[in-house]
């Protein structure tokens, strides 16, 4: 028996996008061989840049920073459920999606493959708009039952663990909430109404469950698998959300 690791992380530079709203990462050479006789970089970025986790200090005033996470709630059993087959753009998950394609069991790291991640910045059909504001996401209904099954935390291959039509998106692009509306044929002030305003954010982190955004890697290798998996940021004191590796552990024979 041994172990495979599988890197579920996007690459990490200077053409990371932010999330929308949100400046990308700017390098400096602090030092240079050719002159100090060392390389040395400095780094100037927002933190939901690339692969990262939210701690609940991002939403709520009170809540636990990235340090405060603690380790057996970042690594343990997980499962990686792949629904991009049932979705395209704009459209709504319900944890019957999640529930009819995985065995997801209390307590577990739950992975949401979407298939979006084969539009971000560093794939070959990359498209940063349809990444970060057309990917599917859940409403209310999704929000309590992961509540329900206790999740340790929730990885998501697009842009937000919310749906893009109940964040600011929706009011900085009212050309793709026309759009969205069309396509889901109801009024998004009924679907997301403002009491659940990005409600995978506001209603699970004052309970502790919070989500990596913008999963990405070799997540196609572990599709429909039960592993363990870890999300490793640093231990950031007073940081409300920190860039991290996410690796799926696999036994083999």
């Amino acid at each position: 028996m041994y172990r495979t690791l599988v890197d579920l992380s996007q690459p990490w530079n200077v053409l990371t996008p932010g999330w929308p709203t949100y400046s990308s990462p700017i390098v400096h050479w602090a030092k240079k061989l050719t002159t100090e006789r060392v390389n040395a970089q400095r780094i100037d970025t927002m933190l939901h840049v690339g692969t990262h986790i939210d701690s609940a200090m991002h939403f709520v005033s009170n809540g636990t920073d990235v340090a405060g996470i603690p380790l057996t709630q970042l690594y343990g059993p997980a499962v990686v459920v792949d629904i991009s087959h049932e979705l395209g753009d704009y459209d709504i998950y319900t944890p019957d999606h999640i529930t009819r394609n995985a065995d997801v069991r209390e307590g577990d790291i739950l992975i949401i493959h979407t298939g979006y991640h084969q539009y971000s910045f560093d794939q070959p059909e990359a498209d940063e708009v349809r990444y970060f504001c057309k990917h599917p996401g859940p409403g209310r209904e999704f929000a309590e039952w992961c509540l329900e099954m206790k999740l340790r935390w929730i990885g998501l291959d697009c842009g937000s663990a919310d749906h893009p039509m109940n964040t600011v998106i929706r009011r900085l692009r009212p050309e793709l909430a026309k759009e969205a509306e069309a396509k889901l044929g109801r009024s998004l002030e009924e679907i997301f109404p403002d009491s659940g305003y990005q409600i995978m954010h506001t209603f699970l982190f004052p309970f502790g469950i919070v989500h990596c955004e913008n999963v990405g890697g070799d997540i196609d290798e572990v599709l429909g698998t039960r592993c363990e998996v870890g999300a490793f940021p640093w231990r950031f004191e007073g940081g409300e959300a920190a860039m991290c590796r996410i690796v799926a552990f696999l036994d083999q024979e």
